[in-house]
């Protein structure tokens, strides 16, 4: 098998729950020497103890985020912490995190704390509003991302309340943001020998993610709104239906699709009056087009239009639930769920990751026991021996004694 695209790459990461590990675990499947950096002071990424399926420093959720990467614990507020991560440091590519913005520069991770030790390192800060601005010291999460950039006025029905998306999308947009910064960060150091900070945050990613929503207001004062069904703003038809059994979704983004659904439809008078001929006719005319449509859809169930929608070329899908998405032939065609074995929860499958290049990764290595590589990635990085690996231990760098097993590893 042809090396992976990232095996070149290596990245320490401070990181901890959700986006962080997100962004790191496409490049870690890439290939990346992901290094991840856990505090042994409160027994490693939070993420081993989120329920359900959470016992003794594992879960299902930690499993998700965290495959093909090491664990090494160290205490970074420890001067013999500090030491053994300096030392990494100058052997590594970035130093990659997901704290709150003000936390790179109390702890000493930014570039201008680290270039004296690696003139080429990347240190690539993800985290809730960034490291400048007002908001520079809040704490930021997917929820209130969410709210403050106007997400959840547009999710939901029109007489409903404001609703968040049912998954992450704004830690995972910053996870996928954060990861192509620290990419490109590490590019231009390579090229130029000097790196960089990569200051990301999850407040810029949702900000910058309204698009055309933004240039719509601020250029003609529109203000979006929640929509019937989740419509789009501009096309019509393009949103969910409900038919005789469940729900569809059409989307005629093209007028090339319109006239292939009218005649699914079986070509209805009301399809060819002039009010809804045009893309632009369509959209001044939404709530009288969607009303006789769902009228026409409502005829049969959602297997009967798909058959017929697919066979004309009609965008369309049904509204599957998360199993039956899982279940799809196309999910396991594309290769989208992939399989570690694990001590305790026996063989893991996960959902893969949509990155590629090249050809996509065989063989899955599940998430790390907390600190399960502290001491062999010191000897094959830094050449510790076990003296010099006691003696830190001793200094507190791998914490407490009496609560880290990792020290006689």
């Amino acid at each position: 098998m042809s090396r992976l695209p990232l095996e070149d790459v290596r990245i320490l990461a401070v990181e901890q729950y959700g986006a962080g590990p997100f962004g790191s675990v496409h490049l870690a499947d890439l290939g990346a020497e992901i290094i991840k950096i856990e505090d042994p002071r409160f027994g490693g990424d939070v993420g081993r103890l989120t329920p359900p399926y959470a016992e003794d420093g594992d879960s299902l959720f930690f499993e998700a985020f965290n495959r093909n990467k090491r664990s090494v614990v160290l205490d970074l507020t420890s001067d013999a912490g500090r030491e053994v991560f300096e030392k990494l440091v100058a052997v590594s590519d970035a130093v990659y995190s997901n704290l709150r913005g003000d936390v790179p520069a109390k702890m000493g991770i930014r570039y201008e704390d680290l270039k004296h030790i690696n003139p080429r390192i990347v240190c690539c800060s993800l985290s809730g509003y960034g490291m400048t601005g007002p908001r520079a010291k809040q704490p930021g999460y997917d929820y209130m991302l969410q709210g403050l950039a106007g997400w959840m006025s547009v999710t939901g029905e029109p007489d409903g309340p404001p609703t968040k998306s049912g998954l992450s999308m704004v830690d995972y947009s910053g996870g996928l943001v954060a990861g192509l910064s620290l990419l490109s960060a590490i590019h231009g150091a390579r090229r130029d020998g000097v790196g960089s900070d990569c200051d990301v945050s999850l407040y810029d990613t949702a900000i910058g993610m309204l698009t055309y929503l933004a240039t719509w207001h601020l250029n003609a004062g529109f203000e979006p709104q929640r929509t019937h069904h989740s419509a789009h703003p501009s096309l019509v038809p393009f949103q969910n239906f409900p038919t005789a059994d469940s729900w569809i979704v059409i989307g005629c983004a093209k007028q090339k699709f319109w006239e292939k659904f009218v005649d699914v439809l079986g070509s209805p008078a009301w399809a060819a009056e002039a009010r809804f001929a045009t893309t632009s006719d369509r959209y001044e005319n939404s709530a009288d087009c969607v009303r006789l449509i769902e009228q026409e859809l409502a005829r049969r169930g959602t297997a009967e239009w798909l058959g017929l929608l697919e066979a004309a070329g009609v965008p369309c899908a049904p509204i599957n639930t998360i199993p039956q998405a899982l279940q799809e032939e196309h999910t396991e065609a594309r290769g989208l769920v992939v399989t570690t074995e694990h001590p305790r929860f026996g063989q893991v499958k996960q959902v893969a990751s949509p990155v590629r290049a090249g050809e996509p990764r065989t063989e899955h290595q599940r998430a790390p026991f907390l600190g399960e590589h502290t001491s062999s990635t010191l000897d094959e990085l830094l050449g510790l021996d076990a003296a010099e690996f006691q003696r830190l231990a001793g200094e507190g760098a791998f914490g407490a004694k009496g609560d880290a097993p990792w020290i006689s590893s």
